[in-house]
């Protein structure tokens, strides 16, 4: 088999996964279609060659027509035993194994084998956190691969780091493929339109057979218009029945859903911080990836807060915290992340020159009587870094830093 030639890594992946190679737990990459999934195979595959001269590597990639014939867990059993060798490892990759029929049973069958060291890809979250769970039990790790970083996309597109670079990278967002187009609004976002429209086709509307395709797509448009603002399911149903749509939560709910698992949005719920636990209800939804949401509603001035706070969040997840809208009392913390024992309060301001929004923003996290780290993120260069304790850090200095490792689950 012959590997493309990358033309830009993805180390943090790669050195994530790394101390998992040559074990037999199967390692399992998702994340939506394009984000660069595939490459990181690739990688993997370039790692062990280099490793291995000899090294056995078997590869199947669902979107290559030369696999078509490989359609149900026995056809990938069978193909793969057929090139596997009994005397040394065998490296087996599969590309978008939700498009094989039960591929769970041929998994659960090979990783019994100790010589087999599996990875493979897929496109929706539902289909892993549910069928490989009850098959494998706590035999896989799981990696979630994200649209480029900042850093990496500054990285792949050879720019600078300066405001200027930034707003590209909120407006296009961070698809890898993007680095082969001219960086032109009409180019960039036909090309974001058709990876938007076939994610919405194969991992939503044929995944979950949903046949009100006209609200599905009123649904995207209304949380692309909403980041940030807090919903139910119920608030959602009763804003879209004053429009004259007419959708129970529970579809709003199963709507909503099938986003999430296909990775068009992160679906966040709220976490009461002096309680400790978590509320039933109440979510706020963010884009996995700016570019595709500014295709969905347009790329507005008036939405720089909301894209300010959806960039935050997705740097947060991207450097290893699980995120949860905070709840004091009556006072909201927009970000409560927790990684590894340890807590992150994060305020988001898209501007500090009002003495006002200054108490409100420090003065919520002031409020938190832990010593956990706090910060203000905001679009406010030259504003003064702390205030009475509490840190300020502007959007570009996070989005530059490294914040730490991204999350691996081992399930």
């Amino acid at each position: 088999m012959k590997i493309p030639r990358i033309i830009k890594q993805r180390n943090t992946y790669v050195d994530r996964i790394r101390p998992f190679m040559r074990k037999t737990l199967v390692k399992v990459m998702v994340g939506h279609r394009r984000v660069g999934k595939s490459f990181i195979l690739y990688q993997l595959m370039e790692l062990i060659r280099k490793e291995e001269s000899d090294a056995n590597i078997i590869y199947i990639n669902k979107e290559d027509v030369n696999f078509i014939d490989i359609k149900t867990y026995k056809e990938l059993n069978d193909y793969i035993l057929s090139k596997s060798v009994d005397d040394r490892m065998n490296y087996i990759f599969v590309d978008e194994i939700q498009e094989i029929q039960d591929f769970r049973l041929a998994i659960r069958s090979l990783a019994l084998d100790d010589n087999n060291d599996i990875y493979v890809t897929g496109s929706n979250s539902e289909i892993f956190s549910s069928d490989l769970a009850n098959e494998l039990g706590g035999r896989y790790v799981e990696f979630v691969v994200y649209s480029l970083s900042y850093i990496e996309f500054l990285d792949f597109h050879e720019l600078e780091n300066t405001d200027a670079s930034l707003e590209k990278y909120i407006h296009y967002g961070g698809l890898p493929y993007l680095i082969h187009l001219p960086m032109e609004e009409p180019v960039v976002m036909e090309y974001l339109r058709s990876i938007y429209s076939t994610i919405i086709l194969k991992d939503v509307i044929q995944r979950k057979n949903i046949r009100n395709t006209v609200f599905l797509e009123q649904l995207v448009s209304f949380l692309a218009g909403n980041i940030g603002n807090l919903f139910s399911s119920k608030s959602i149903s009763d804003f879209l029945k004053s429009q004259k749509v007419d959708i129970s939560p529970y579809v709003v709910s199963e709507y909503a859903m099938a986003l999430s698992d296909a990775f068009i949005v992160h679906r966040v719920g709220r976490y009461d911080i002096a309680g400790k636990k978590l509320f039933e209800r109440g979510e706020k939804y963010y884009f996995e990836n700016m570019g595709i949401r500014n295709v969905i509603t347009g790329y507005k001035p008036q939405d720089r807060a909301m894209r300010l706070e959806n960039l935050v969040y997705n740097h947060l997840v991207y450097s290893g915290y699980d995120v949860k809208i905070g709840t004091l009392g009556t006072e909201e913390i927009d970000f409560v992340c927790k990684r590894n024992g340890e807590i992150l309060y994060v305020q988001v301001s898209l501007e500090l020159s009002k003495q006002e929004t200054i108490e409100r923003e420090f003065g919520n996290l002031l409020k938190i009587k832990d010593n956990y780290p706090k910060v203000v993120v905001s679009g406010e260069k030259m504003f003064e870094n702390t205030y009475e304790g509490i840190e300020h850090i502007y959007i570009r200095d996070l989005l530059s830093s490294v914040l730490l490792h991204s999350i691996t689950r081992v399930i």
